[in-house]
């Protein structure tokens, strides 16, 4: 997942964790990032992409959401999403909820959705998400991933993720990627290998910022 995706929805996730203490209300995030990485892969053709959303959190735990973001040619990702996440005792988190992804410009059939499950203890982060319908036709593929993150004190934290993608129609298109970031406040610097037979050369660097209010 792309950086500034990633950090906007773990902070709407952050918002309905802490055993709801949270406050219900809505969050408009914006970003852009030199290169829109998604699970390894670039969705912007190696180029620049702005992106932004509305998220709505409940103190039950309860959220909506939706996040856009441009990938060049006139194309757009819209995302639609919807969950719960709390914490039970003993530090463990958890977040449980289904996405669309959508790309309305194009006769290609992308679409697809997700249910997905994360969970989190301490600096530990790990998920799985399965596609459950696609445009084209088809469900069963499967992303798993799993992650460190360290605080790195003075507004600074360093992350790494390794991930996993299992496709149920065509297991030679099946990849892994690792990821290493390191942020500043807003801004992340990344770094993402894929074992893909057409990425399979230099790593992907990108740097991004994000905020929301």
């Amino acid at each position: 997942m792309n950086m500034i995706k990633a950090t906007v929805l773990s902070l709407t996730v952050a918002g309905v964790l802490a055993g709801g203490q949270a406050i219900a209300g809505v969050e408009a995030n914006i970003g852009a990032t030199s290169n829109y990485i998604w699970r390894g892969v670039t969705q912007s053709n190696d180029g620049a992409a702005v992106s932004g959303g509305l998220d709505w959190s409940d103190d039950s735990g309860f959220y909506l959401g939706t996040w856009t973001s441009s990938l060049g040619g006139g194309q757009y990702e819209l995302d639609l999403y919807g969950g719960f996440g709390g914490e039970i005792e003993g530090g463990f988190g958890y977040d449980v909820g289904v996405i669309a992804y959508l790309y309305p410009i194009g006769d290609v059939e992308s679409d697809f959705t997700e249910v997905y499950l994360n969970g989190s203890y301490g600096m530990f982060n790990a998920g799985v998400a399965y596609t459950v319908d696609t445009e084209a036709g088809g469900s069963g593929d499967l992303y798993a991933s799993a992650g460190l993150d360290f605080d790195l004190g003075n507004d600074m934290g360093l992350g790494l993720t390794f991930g996993s993608y299992s496709y149920d129609a065509d297991s030679s298109a099946d990849w892994t990627h690792v990821n290493a970031s390191i942020s500043k406040g807003d801004f992340t610097f990344a770094i993402d290998k894929t074992d893909q037979d057409d990425a399979a050369g230099d790593p992907r660097v990108s740097v991004s910022w994000g905020a929301t209010f």
